[in-house]
């Protein structure tokens, strides 16, 4: 009960924190945007009435948006990991995968920091990926109660049973909710994301607490930005939404029931924009890695090039278009939402007070903001009078999506959800707009504001292929659920179509970083062939015995950086496993007898060397001592360690004849790295590691024992299932393939 109450403090606590950091983020976003757009805007005003030089503007633009992307690369040179959205690699750490440096406080400084600055520059990114990240950290640090950075180790959190994976998993799991919350103001839509996209394994106790955890950031998000009214009336408009969605007439949605169907081409459409977006961004990703991410100064001349280049573009479109409108005179019936929408727009060398700039209008204001434009503005008539004309969404929503899919993968924290939305908003609009067009605005299909939020989630959809947790995340932003049907059938269409070319942009780079990372499902191949464990494992595995000499120990750690070691008695059969780690604190701590040791019965009783507590071997969790933090003396080889303290002897493992797809099942659901093979006499055959199970080394190992050759080198030499040489240890021998 005493952790219970712990652990739901400390959930309590991650909330609360979270909540804080997206509010100080969105907070320095803002007043640096403003800062920017201030005095750009007043030096177009200037040029226009001749009291400026001509190019002035530009370059105080070019400037802001240089300053600040340098801040953003900054950050990256000091912690390349904080780079890009974060949500592939917390992804990766939910399945099980444990990524260096992906957890600690300074990625989050950085990230944060970063995602303030690179939004300020005006980068078509977004601060949605990142803050699921920043959730991801916060989590982390907080329920582990201790970090390296500023050397802090806090005592009401030192508790051993937080400091284990299995744990860090959940609290991290509670972070990305909280992280999705902060961002759209969603806690349903957290929870769901944390379910649909994060944890691998998932229960009904984590389930609350996730729901808890998102709970308490909205309520710190709530409490925060409402401190002006604390005592009366709060307004949820200072929260994230995409604004008022009004129903046009009372009692009655937006829509008829025959355009669900024209949402769904729209959902097509958007997938096949998504898949055509990752094909890109892939392919342009690849060159990166092969070109400039080996080098810091490279990443960083690239991070200026495309800043330069999106800062031209977006100076230049307006430019281009070269038009100005009239801003709408009677709005007596119009609210408070449209007319403020309406004084948000941008002159850009018009006339103040009268007329605006279409293109300017989305692209020199923030990308909250002009989403809010898309989905609110009104239409009036034939002319396009007061509102986006088609060929200045056309214009806009080209370059802008391009731009998208050049920036993603620079040098930068960076976040997609953002501009998915504002081009899929433009792109829906547009749409909406041609319909009106073709019917002269005779009221036939529902309002653009209606198409531009269908286009939005299927170019996000299209994009992240994400439906359920999406779904609600958009009907919380929009709060009007007349949407519900649409945006489900919108969602499901562009995922459908999407997953006919390519997979979602997450995986597509977990792929590129060859992560190995499970999904939900068993390969195809396991299911076509029918195969086994036996078929998968390696056979050639090094174990140890329950009492071993430290030498042999030392020896095979030093040649060898796999994960955990089998431990057989002297009959062969499984006794449990020990982990590098626990072997290299044993070493370090010098747990180990004199040679005399070596006359006590290895399976008796009796323990042959000093025990460590608990709390010892994990107070340094997870930053476990290394083989070379090991000294030993020539004599202290001949000593003996006494394993059976230390053993896992509950391990999972797997019998060598069950089939691929529970041997793939086991490993995802329980966030596996190593599991042990054994016949019917529990005697180990081999060893299988999360790489094992990846499409590809399937596909090697059926080759490799369908088509024996006795010359076949493994592929898996280095792999974290090889466990070859080790003076003294015990060696099995291959065994070869399984039954064909």
């Amino acid at each position: 009960q005493k952790y219970a109450m712990k652990r739901w403090l400390l959930t309590l606590v991650i909330g609360v924190v979270q909540g804080l950091i997206a509010y100080f983020c969105n907070m320095l976003t803002r007043k640096l945007s403003a800062v920017k757009w201030s005095d750009v805007n007043a030096a177009l005003a200037a040029e226009a009435a001749g009291e400026a030089w001509t190019g002035k503007a530009y370059f105080l633009y070019l400037f802001y948006q240089t300053f600040y992307v340098c801040v953003a690369s900054l950050m990256v040179y000091l912690e390349p990991v904080s780079a890009g959205s974060g949500i592939p690699e917390v992804k990766c750490f939910l399945n099980g995968i444990a990524l260096p440096r992906i957890v600690r406080l300074k990625t989050l400084f950085c990230k944060v920091f970063g995602v303030t600055f690179s939004v300020a520059a005006g980068l078509p990114v977004g601060k949605e990926g990142p803050m699921v990240h920043s959730g991801a950290v916060v989590a982390s640090s907080i329920s582990q109660g201790k970090t390296s950075v500023c050397n802090v180790d806090t005592s009401f959190t030192k508790v051993p049973a937080f400091r284990n994976d299995k744990e860090k998993r959940d609290f991290v799991a509670c972070g990305a909710a909280a992280g999705v919350c902060s961002a759209f103001s969603a806690p349903i839509g957290g929870v769901l994301f944390a379910l649909e996209e994060g944890a691998s394994y998932w229960s009904t106790k984590l389930t609350w607490r996730v729901f808890f955890c998102s709970m308490m950031t909205l309520l710190t998000l709530y409490s925060v930005k409402n401190l002006d009214s604390w005592w009366g009336q709060a307004s949820t408009e200072k929260l994230f939404s995409f604004g008022e969605f009004a129903s046009l007439s009372e009692g009655e949605v937006n829509f008829s029931i025959w355009e669900l169907f024209l949402f769904s081409i729209i959902g097509c459409l958007g997938g096949l924009i998504g898949a055509c977006f990752n094909a890109t961004n892939e392919q342009i990703t690849i060159w990166r890695m092969r070109h400039v991410n080996h080098s810091k100064l490279r990443r960083f001349l690239e991070v200026l090039a495309v800043s330069w280049l999106v800062t031209t573009v977006s100076f230049l479109m307006p430019a281009v278009w070269g038009r100005c409108t009239e801003l709408p005179v009677d709005m007596e019936d119009w609210t408070e939402q449209e007319k403020e929408l309406v004084d948000a727009l941008v002159p850009y060398k018009c006339q103040a007070g009268k007329e605006y700039n279409e293109v300017a209008s989305l692209i020199f204001t923030d990308a909250d903001d002009a989403i809010k434009q898309l989905f609110h503005f009104r239409e009036a008539g034939e002319d396009d009078a007061s509102t986006f004309s088609s060929a200045a969404l056309f214009l806009f929503f080209m370059p802008y999506i391009s731009l998208a899919t050049l920036v993603y993968g620079i040098a930068v924290p960076s976040g997609l959800f953002v501009p998915s939305l504002l081009s899929g908003a433009a792109f829906g609009r547009l749409c909406g707009h041609l319909l009106h067009k073709l019917d002269h605005t005779q009221g036939t299909f529902a309002d653009s504001g209606s198409y531009a939020l269908m286009g939005a989630a299927a170019v996000l959809g299209g994009m992240a292929r994400m439906t359920i947790s999406l779904t609600v995340i958009l009907l919380e932003a929009t709060g009007d659920m007349q949407y519900v049907l649409p945006l489900m059938l919108t969602l499901m269409c562009a995922r459908f179509t999407g997953n006919v070319f390519n997979e979602g942009l997450y995986d597509i780079h977990i792929h590129l970083k060859r992560i190995p990372f499970l999904e939900q499902d068993a390969p195809e191949i396991c299911e076509h062939h029918e195969i086994v464990a036996n078929q998968v494992m390696a056979s050639d595995v090094k174990c140890i015995r329950p009492v071993e000499r430290v030498g042999v120990i030392h020896d095979l750690l030093s040649s060898y950086g796999h994960s955990n070691f089998p431990i057989i008695d002297e009959h062969g059969t499984l006794y449990g496993t020990a982990s590098r780690n626990i072997l290299a604190t044993l070493l370090k701590h010098r747990a180990f007898s004199k040679s005399e040791g070596s006359t006590v019965n290895p399976l008796g009783p009796k323990r042959v060397s000093p025990l460590l507590t608990y709390q010892e071997i994990e107070s340094v969790y997870p930053r476990y001592p290394t083989i070379q933090d090991c000294r030993l003396a020539p004599e202290d080889r001949s000593c003996f360690i006494d394993l059976r303290p230390y053993a896992n002897t509950a391990a999972y493992t797997i019998n060598e004849t069950a089939s691929c797809q529970r041997t793939y099942r086991l490993f995802r659901t329980m966030g596996l790295r190593f599991l042990s093979v054994c016949n019917h006499e529990n005697k180990i055959v081999g060893v299988i590691t999360r790489k094992d199970l990846l499409p590809e080394a399937l596909l090697e190992s059926l080759i490799r024992v369908r088509r024996p050759d006795p010359d076949y080198t493994s592929r898996f030499e280095e792999n974290d299932a090889d466990f070859g040489g080790g003076t003294g240890a015990i060696a099995l021998n291959d065994r070869g393939g399984g039954p064909d």
